[in-house]
């Protein structure tokens, strides 16, 4: 059975780790950035929700399924901090002034959509809506939040991304990523993958394609950008016409773990055994599809 909650970040747990092959072999990065499970003390201490309330916000175990990337040649980077903490798929500055106890400065971000729905860069609220604090926060530990786990993933995922297309030529990231399975799917039927590129915005067509139809052959139904056509990182680095494609895939999550209680389930191995066979035909097709 899974703990309700991973020990709380020391100043020796990094934020972000990167489980590296021997040699990257091919042009490809899978990152995690919602699979964080480490709770600080203190955000625990400031919040009015139990530690299995708060973890219903995490991708849970998404790191866990894509754990063979670094076997096929391709780095894992994943978040070690909890979405519910900080949300690595945000702008660094999207805050809800309601939120915190001083006056925000004129250049944060109030006014985004994801601050309206509480889930910004510090989220109001946890995926089932409850709110998270207290009390209100100060600025500055918005400030630390961002400076010391927001930053050092995205200078990481920056570098990989660069080391990748010095290397190759060009870049494929693939941002994982799990699904709430309740409103997933159109009335009536069901969604086990999403595939996000911003509308063909962020990655070659022909990349999205592959990655469904080896999904489709594996057995399972695909959507592509509906309802979730990417967050921050598929649109802020997915830069075709540079080179870099990014393209966000959702996964339901009842297909691997149990919803309420943030645990594995039976099957999570036969999950996980498919998701090796994507991120093989990934790895073993990118530089053919990627155009330099």
């Amino acid at each position: 059975m899974d703990l309700p909650v991973a020990p709380a970040l020391s100043q020796e747990t990094a934020p972000v780790l990167v489980s590296r092959p021997a040699r990257q072999m091919v042009p490809v990065i899978f990152a995690s950035p919602h699979s964080g499970r480490a709770y600080p003390a203190d955000f625990l201490a400031a919040a009015r929700l139990d530690p299995l309330s708060l973890r219903r916000s995490e991708d849970g175990f998404v790191d866990d399924l894509f754990a063979a990337a670094p076997e096929h040649g391709a780095p894992l980077v994943a978040a070690t901090f909890p979405r519910a903490f900080c949300d690595a798929n945000r702008e660094p500055w999207e805050l809800d002034p309601a939120m915190f106890a001083d006056q925000l400065p004129p250049w944060v971000n109030t006014t985004s959509a994801r601050v309206g729905a509480g889930l910004g860069t510090i989220a109001r609220i946890v995926a089932s809506g409850e709110t998270i604090y207290r009390g209100k926060l100060p600025f500055a530990e918005a400030e630390r939040r961002v400076h010391q786990f927001w930053q050092p993933f995205h200078e990481t995922l920056e570098a990989l991304i660069a080391g990748t297309r010095a290397m190759f030529g060009a870049c494929l990231l693939v941002d994982c990523h799990s699904m709430p399975s309740y409103g997933a799917g159109r009335p009536g039927g069901k969604t086990d993958f999403v595939l996000g590129d911003a509308h063909g915005t962020a990655c070659n067509p022909r990349v999205t394609q592959f990655i469904d139809r080896t999904l489709t052959e594996l057995g399972y139904v695909v959507r592509r950008n509906d309802p979730y056509a990417g967050g921050y990182i598929t649109r802020h680095y997915g830069r075709p016409r540079e080179q870099v494609h990014v393209v966000q895939l959702e996964i339901a999550r009842e297909l691997y773990m149990d919803e309420a209680r943030i645990e594995r389930l039976a099957r999570f191995a036969a999950v996980q055994q498919d998701i090796t066979a994507l991120v093989a035909a990934i790895a073993q097709t990118a530089a053919g599809l990627l155009p330099r």
